[in-house]
C-alpha cells in the first residue's frame, strides 16, 4: 500500500475539488436568481460529459501515455474551472460543464488503470477500498472549504483550481512504472438487462436520484434558508453518512438477500423524503435527515452492483460494472434536468416530494421484477464499497477484488510488442534510464 500514496493523494484533490464546484455554481446561480432548472441542465452536462468521456479517454492515453494525457486534462478542466470567473453567460457555463465531465472521465481512467495493473493480485481489494475512501474523504474535504467563503465570490474558484493544480503534482513526479495501452470495455445495456433486470433498474434510479441530490440540494437548502456555512455542514454531513454506511451495509447485505435490501431502502429513502418534504427546515432537525437519507440513498449503488455480481460468472464482471455505470450516469444526466424543472414549478421542497415519489416506483418495478426472478444466492464477496457519485471509469470494475486478475487484465490491456518495444508510451524518466543501462551492459 505505500506504493500508491501518489495516486491516491491525487484522487484526493481532483474529488475535492470538483465536488466543491458543484455546490458552488449550484449556490451562486441561485443567489443571482437563476432558474432551478438551469442549475440542474449543468449537473446533466456534466454526467454527460462522464457518459461521453471513455472514448475520448482511451484515445488519449493511447496516443499520449498516462502522464500525459493526466497533465493534458487536468490542465483543461482548470482552464474551465476559471473560465467561469470570465463569464457568466449561462450557455457557456453549460458547455464548461460539459467539457469538465469529458477531462475528469479521462483522468478517473488514467487513474484505475494505473493501480490496477500494478497493484498484486492480493492488494487489489484494499487498493481499491482505499480509492474509494480517498473519493469519498475528498467529496467531504470539498464541502467544508467551501464554508469558508459564504460570500460566494471568486476565492473558490481559485481554490478550485489550487487543488487541481495540486493534483497533478504527486502523479507527475511519481516513479512508478507507465502502464501498458488501453483497449475499450464492451457495454451492451439491453444485453445485460435480461440478466440483471433488478440491479439496472435500482442503479438508474439511484443515479437520478444521487445525481440529483449533488446538484440541486444546495439549491433546495439555500432557498429554505440555510447559510453557505450550513449548506456546506448538510452536504457534508450526508456524503459522510454514506462513508460510513458502507461498511455496516456490506456485512448485512452478506445475511440478508440484496434485492430485499433495496426495496428497504427505497423505502428508507421515502420516509425520510417524505419527512423532509414536510417538515419545517430547522437547522438540527435538518442535519439528523440529512445524515440517515445518506446511510441509504449513498448505499444503492454498491448493493446493486452487489445483487449483479451475484448473477453473472466472473468473465462478464467488467463488463456489468460499466453497465450499471452507464445506468447510474444516465439516470443522473435525464433526471437532474426533470427535478430540477420540477422544482422551478413547485418550490424547492418539491426535490424531496420528487423523492418520495421515485422511491415509490422503484419498489413498486423492484417488487414485480423481483417476483419475475429466481432468488440470488449472496456470498460474502459480492458486496464492494462504493462511491455516491460517478468518481470512476468503467475501468474501475478492473479493480473491483470480486474480478480475477486474469479477467482483469485481459479486459484492459493491449498488449502491442512494438509499441512496448519501441517505448513510445515510455514517458517515464526511468524507463529510459534503464534502456540506456542496459545498452551499456
Amino acid at each position: 500500500m505505500k506504493s500508491f500514496p501518489s495516486l491516491y493523494f491525487t484522487n484526493f484533490f481532483l474529488v475535492g475539488g470538483t465536488g466543491l464546484l458543484t455546490t458552488y455554481l449550484a449556490l451562486y446561480l441561485g443567489q443571482h436568481d437563476i432558474s432551478t432548472f438551469w442549475i440542474g441542465l449543468l449537473t446533466s452536462c456534466y454526467y454527460l460529459g462522464l457518459l461521453l468521456g471513455s472514448k475520448l479517454g482511451y484515445h488519449l492515453i493511447k496516443s499520449a501515455g498516462h502522464i500525459r494525457a493526466f497533465s493534458a486534462s487536468t490542465a483543461v478542466v482548470t482552464a474551465c474551472v476559471a473560465s467561469h470567473g470570465v463569464s457568466d453567460n449561462i450557455y457557456f457555463w453549460l458547455v464548461l460543464r460539459f467539457v469538465v465531465g469529458l477531462g475528469m472521465m479521462c483522468n478517473y481512467m488514467v487513474l484505475e488503470s494505473w493501480l490496477n495493473e500494478q497493484a498484486a493480485p492480493e492488494q487489489r481489494g484494499r487498493v481499491f477500498s482505499f480509492y474509494m475512501l480517498t473519493s469519498y474523504l475528498g467529496m467531504v474535504a470539498g464541502q467544508f472549504a467551501l464554508s469558508n467563503f459564504p460570500e460566494l465570490g471568486y476565492a473558490p474558484l481559485f481554490l478550485i483550481c489550487i487543488a487541481l493544480s495540486f493534483g497533478i503534482v504527486p502523479i507527475s513526479i511519481t516513479r512508478r512504472i507507465h502502464p501498458k495501452p488501453l483497449k475499450p470495455i464492451q457495454v451492451s445495456l439491453l444485453g445485460f438487462f435480461k440478466t440483471i433486470p433488478q440491479s439496472l433498474t435500482a442503479v438508474c434510479f439511484a443515479g437520478v436520484i444521487n445525481g440529483s441530490f449533488y446538484g440541486l440540494a444546495p439549491t433546495f437548502a439555500s432557498q429554505a434558508g440555510l447559510s453557505a456555512q450550513e449548506i456546506a455542514m448538510y452536504m457534508s454531513i450526508t456524503i459522510f453518512a454514506g462513508l460510513l454506511a458502507q461498511w455496516p451495509m456490506g456485512i448485512i447485505s452478506d445475511k440478508i438477500r440484496r434485492s430485499i435490501l433495496l426495496r428497504t431502502n427505497a423505502l428508507m429513502i421515502g420516509l425520510i423524503s417524505l419527512a423532509l418534504f414536510l417538515l419545517p427546515t430547522q437547522t438540527p432537525l435538518s442535519y439528523w435527515l440529512t445524515f440517515s437519507f445518506g446511510l441509504f440513498a449513498f448505499t444503492l449503488y454498491p448493493l446493486s452492483s452487489a445483487l449483479a455480481n451475484s448473477r453473472v460468472d466472473d468473465e462478464h464482471r467488467v463488463g456489468v460494472s460499466s453497465a450499471l455505470l452507464v445506468a447510474f450516469g444516465a439516470g443522473a444526466c435525464v433526471g437532474s434536468t426533470g427535478l430540477a424543472q420540477i422544482m422551478s414549478y413547485f418550490g424547492p421542497h418539491a426535490l424531496y416530494a420528487s423523492f418520495t415519489l421515485l422511491t415509490a416506483c422503484m419498489y413498486c418495478a423492484l417488487t414485480y421484477i423481483n417476483a419475475r426472478q429466481k432468488a440470488e444466492k449472496p456470498a460474502a464477496s459480492d458486496y464492494v464499497a462504493a462511491t455516491s457519485d460517478i468518481t470512476s471509469s468503467p475501468l474501475a470494475a478492473t479493480l473491483d477484488p470480486r474480478i480475477e486478475e486474469k479477467t482483469a487484465q485481459e479486459q484492459m490491456l493491449v498488449v502491442d510488442e512494438h509499441i512496448i518495444n519501441t517505448g513510445i508510451f515510455s514517458d517515464e524518466p526511468e524507463a529510459t534510464l534503464e534502456g540506456e543501462a542496459k545498452d551499456k551492459e
